[in-house]
């Protein structure tokens, strides 16, 4: 899918959380409905097929409960996209990437092999570390390849982790810097690789003997790092209207003292090759942060497509982050001693809110969960959905009413969590599952009330812009 992955890790985050999130973007032209659920053990596949490409594989016996964002309507199979399991693992997968001739030439991809369809019911009920993740994957992307590139990042409470494949059945992960955060929009990202780190550094058994027999490394002096993205990754014209200019925007945002990111002298420009794939940023990041973020349209740049005053010649030229065929937003937060949380979100990002949701339950409320093929307001997804639309279609007139959601959606849910986390933490069994239900019932109750609110108000605004609108009245 064309989508946009951010990461932090611990010591960079205001809280010590560790964060994981990603846009999940449908392709051009389609919309895909999504629902939040949680998968109880029983439920869990012990084989499993894969609707795409036929695959087969035998599941492990014991899974963990864990719950996924899966695809509503099954004719493409599951895609459980990314959720967190009993052992705090959190999983988001996957990032769509790019790759070259060379490497797909040399490893080809495979036909029937897995894809972002099956990797988190594949791997996320069976691990109780990111890196366990990234080893599990590893496995069966070896042992059953791969018809696509991708990247798919792993968190526990004290570290993240980011794999990326490479051709068919090879692979890399990284783990990211505690102090560090990351942004992969649709390119393979990994800059930096220490075939000698294991510690923070792990892949294919024979990746670097792959790189030489295969003439990848294109290093003009050996003793200079390795830089997978030369190796690896694509360099194409299209890489600078679709990729670049994301990871551009989403770095100097939280980084906007660290570069020149405008102007003649630039260090960084929207169609920069050399991106660094982490930085630590100038202050801890937030969960709102994230959302900000992966909501992006180009604010205060001549290219935000939403851009009304001044010279807008280049506005809209680069894919903005926060884009119309957003699916979902999820962000798995994961916190040592502390409850986990996925905050969710549906449909394009700059309308719509970010809410959190416990993890340590055996049901999801309704109202993020009952997602059909049908447009309904008694649906999160749906509702999301024409709040974007619309409001889209009147911005500026609908701006109030779309910030006035957000912020007082998210100091409402914020509340809740303030309030019931410390009972959570201290309950254990089924009282601590009752709990976490109890206040996700509530966050979703208050996300329904404001969303409702919020669309009426944007369809107010839409309808007085009306071409057949009239200012005399009969009175």
């Amino acid at each position: 899918m064309p989508c946009t992955t951010l990461l932090v890790g611990k010591l960079a985050s205001a809280d010590g959380s560790t964060l994981i999130a990603r846009n999940s973007d449908s392709s051009a032209g389609a919309y895909t409905p999504k629902k939040f659920v949680a998968v109880p053990p029983e439920d869990q596949p012990r084989t499993y097929t894969s609707v795409i490409s036929g695959v087969t594989i035998a599941l492990p016996e014991d899974p963990m409960p864990y719950t996924c964002v899966p695809n509503a309507l099954k004719n493409e199979g599951e895609w459980a996209s990314a959720g967190i399991n009993a052992a705090n693992v959190g999983m988001t997968a996957t990032e769509t990437i790019t790759s070259n001739p060379r490497v797909l030439g040399a490893d080809p991809l495979v036909k029937n092999g897995i894809g972002e369809e099956d990797l988190v019911t594949l791997v996320l009920p069976y691990v109780k570390t990111a890196r366990e993740g990234c080893l599990r994957l590893g496995s069966l992307l070896e042992e059953y390849g791969t018809y696509e590139m991708n990247g798919i990042g792993f968190s526990d409470e004290d570290d993240v982790w980011w794999l990326e494949t490479i051709g068919g059945h090879h692979w890399m992960a990284r783990r990211l810097p505690q102090d560090a955060y990351a942004v992969i929009p649709n390119q393979l990202g990994l800059d930096f690789f220490d075939f000698a780190d294991p510690e923070n550094f792990i892949g294919s058994a024979d990746l670097e003997a792959f790189v030489k027999h295969n003439a990848l490394d294109l290093r003009m002096d050996p003793e200079e790092p390795f830089n997978p993205r030369d190796a690896f990754g694509s360099h194409d014209d299209s890489d600078h209207t679709y990729n670049t200019p994301r990871a551009w925007w989403a770095l100097s945002r939280l980084n906007p003292d660290s570069f020149a990111w405008t102007g003649p002298d630039a260090d960084f420009t929207p169609e920069s090759n050399d991106l660094p794939w982490c930085l630590v940023p100038e202050k801890k990041i937030t969960v709102e942060d994230v959302k900000y973020v992966l909501s992006g349209h180009y604010q205060q740049t001549p290219y935000d497509p939403y851009l009304h005053h001044g010279d807008t010649s280049m506005a809209g030229a680069y894919r903005t982050i926060g884009i119309n065929r957003t699916d979902y937003l999820a962000c798995c937060q994961i916190k040592t001693g502390a409850p986990s949380i996925q905050w969710l979100a549906y449909a394009s990002n700059p309308f719509n809110v970010m809410v959190p949701f416990y993890t340590d339950i055996i049901a999801t409320p309704a109202y993020a969960a009952d997602t059909t093929d049908s447009v309904s307001t008694g649906s999160f997804y749906w509702t999301s959905r024409l709040i974007a639309a619309m409001a889209d279609a009147c911005d500026r007139q609908s701006a109030i009413f779309i910030e006035r959601y957000q912020n007082t959606t998210t100091a409402r849910c914020r509340e809740i969590l303030n309030r019931s986390t410390p009972e959570i933490q201290a309950a254990s069994g089924k009282d601590r599952i009752h709990l976490c239900m109890e206040a996700n019932e509530q966050i979703a109750e208050v996300t329904r009330e404001q969303a409702q609110k919020c669309l009426g108000e944007v369809l107010k605004a839409l309808s007085d812009n009306m071409k057949n609108a009239f200012s005399r009245s009969d009175a």
